[in-house]
């Protein structure tokens, strides 16, 4: 069923408050955004998420100019690439950007997560790739995280955090948490010798099972 606009800026304020207790982020540093019709509905600027309402989330329309929006808050200082990836991947509907521990502990070493676990396959691909570092808010750290996305529905960012996308904010979600699970499991292993790698092939039969049973427990 297809939720009505004040039902997605419901589930926005309730996610951007449910972030910190999930353990994909610290106070307000995060942002969400979801695809509504023909504009993307966007968390405000510099609001604390236990104040944040429904009516306080920007709106911005797709197909107008470049970066005008609406709403009693301007959007977040992230609108770039929030905006940007939603042109750019009709196939996601919600893009959640947050700073977990361990996912911007290996991006601040800019590294990538490789196919440490079977998991990895809900990202699309043989690793989570981590972008290039850019001033945060600039069109740069906008075009460095669609490269970092070809392909992917999550990437670290250098020096900074890591974005998740979903079909639904609720796959977004998903796959925020998974993300950080996945790069606290990476580091601890690190700690006791050299990871064991999975072979694309065993990525790929991950991948085939992803297709129409693994992203089930998002909905």
């Amino acid at each position: 069923m297809q939720q009505s606009e004040m039902q997605l800026r419901q589930a926005i304020v309730t996610a951007c408050q449910n972030m910190n207790s999930l353990g994909i982020n610290q106070g307000t540093s995060g942002n969400i955004s979801v695809r509504c019709g023909d504009k993307v509905l966007i968390t405000p600027s510099a609001t604390p998420y236990e104040d944040m309402t429904p009516e306080m989330i920007a709106e911005m329309p797709l197909d107008g100019e470049y970066g005008a929006w609406s709403g009693p808050l301007k959007p977040s200082t992230e609108w770039r690439f929030h905006y940007d990836i939603l042109r750019a991947r009709p196939d996601m509907s919600a893009v959640v950007h947050a700073h977990p521990t361990y996912c911007t502990t290996l991006a601040i070493a800019r590294r990538p997560i490789p196919p440490v676990h079977y998991m990895i396959a809900s990202f699309g691909g043989m690793d989570v790739r981590c972008s290039g570092y850019a001033t945060f808010g600039t069109a740069e750290l906008s075009t460095l995280a669609l490269e970092a996305l070809q392909d992917r529905t999550a990437c670290l960012m250098a020096n900074h955090g890591m974005i998740a996308l979903g079909e639904s904010l609720e796959k977004a979600m998903w796959r925020a948490v998974e993300l950080e699970a996945i790069a606290r499991q990476y580091c601890l292993s690190l700690t006791i010798g050299e990871p064991v790698m999975l072979s694309e092939a065993e990525i790929d039969e991950a991948l085939a099972k992803f297709s129409d049973y693994g992203l089930k427990a998002a909905e």
